[in-house]
């Protein structure tokens, strides 16, 4: 059977009527007497507030660690060991569920961390962070960061001006060359960058090993340290790079070490230091951590699967 819009003004008529709505003639939808909002104005309130500034008020960001800490599990049997568990960990647990489906927080909480790590991946390091380090800035043979997504290949050289530039800016045969690069989270470089890199230079120092001006490799890869040792020759290098983001955190960095570094070398040459992040091994801990391995690396005189130690 076909409804004609006669009777589709008519249940839709009805159904106002049952709600406590009804249309006036010209139209619009209005509240019965009694209701709190005023007639003609369908979502507005006595105080004049429009509903989107009513909403943005009451919003609280879901993606925080505070709102994370709160469990969502209606009744849980010990309410303080979950609580202690969830402390201990980024995992979604006790998060409850609605039906045999998770809760709308739970979706919404996933959806915003996958969109944090989607911003970490594209967006870019601050150029004010590269300048307060003074760091030496080249950039890999990408052009472009989707680029720099789809041809890892790329991240690993660099460009025949980058190269010229290193050159001139940095100093050949020195010890240890420290070099920086986005990878594939610009905020593991923000969060962590600025704490890390004067500690290894530091202890490096006391330690009376020389290193050169630190690089900053945007759209970088791991082996673009490989293209570095290549054009300057150093003892060691040491690239500190962002890692790809998880849901749990977009902030986590890693060193990766290697002595006497080649292009086309084998990964099992390389020593890692991974998940430095507040969540995990922290900037200031990781960089005297790291000073004291290349030490070691120095002596011994390998590195990766090589080094005994």
């Amino acid at each position: 059977m076909r409804l004609d819009e006669k009777m589709i003004a008519s249940i839709v008529e009805e159904v106002l009527r049952e709600i406590g709505m009804g249309s006036g003639s010209d139209g619009r939808f209005e509240r019965q007497s009694g209701d709190r909002e005023q007639p003609g104005r369908f979502g507005a309130r006595e105080d004049g507030m429009p509903p989107a500034a009513r909403r943005d008020n009451d919003l609280h960001d879901i993606t925080s660690q505070e709102e994370k800490a709160k469990p969502t599990l209606a009744h849980p049997m010990d309410q303080e060991a979950l609580t202690r568990m969830m402390g201990k960990t980024t995992a979604r647990i006790g998060v409850g569920k609605a039906g045999p489906r998770e809760r709308t927080r739970t979706w919404l909480t996933l959806r915003a961390d996958h969109a944090l790590a989607r911003d970490s991946v594209f967006s870019d390091v601050d150029e004010g962070l590269v300048d307060r380090l003074k760091l030496v800035s080249v950039q890999s043979m990408c052009r472009d960061r989707n680029e720099h997504i789809t041809r890892p290949d790329l991240g690993r050289k660099l460009d025949q001006e980058a190269q010229q530039k290193l050159v001139s800016a940095c100093k050949a045969g020195v010890d240890v060359q420290l070099i920086a690069s986005d990878g594939l989270s610009s905020k593991a470089i923000e969060a962590n960058l600025e704490n890390i890199l004067p500690v290894i230079e530091d202890g490096l120092s006391m330690r009376g090993i020389s290193t050169g001006p630190a690089i900053f490799v945007k759209f970088g890869r791991v082996a673009v340290e490989d293209a570095v040792s290549d054009l300057l020759h150093p003892k060691v290098v040491c690239i500190l790079i962002g890692e790809r983001p998880g849901l749990g955190t977009a902030e986590s960095m890693s060193a990766y070490i290697c002595y006497q570094a080649f292009a086309g070398q084998p990964e099992a040459r390389r020593t890692v230091v991974s998940n430095i992040y507040s969540g995990g091994t922290s900037a200031v801990e990781a960089g005297a951590y790291v000073a004291e391995l290349i030490e070691t690396i120095l002596k011994e005189k390998a590195s990766g699967v090589d080094l005994k130690h």
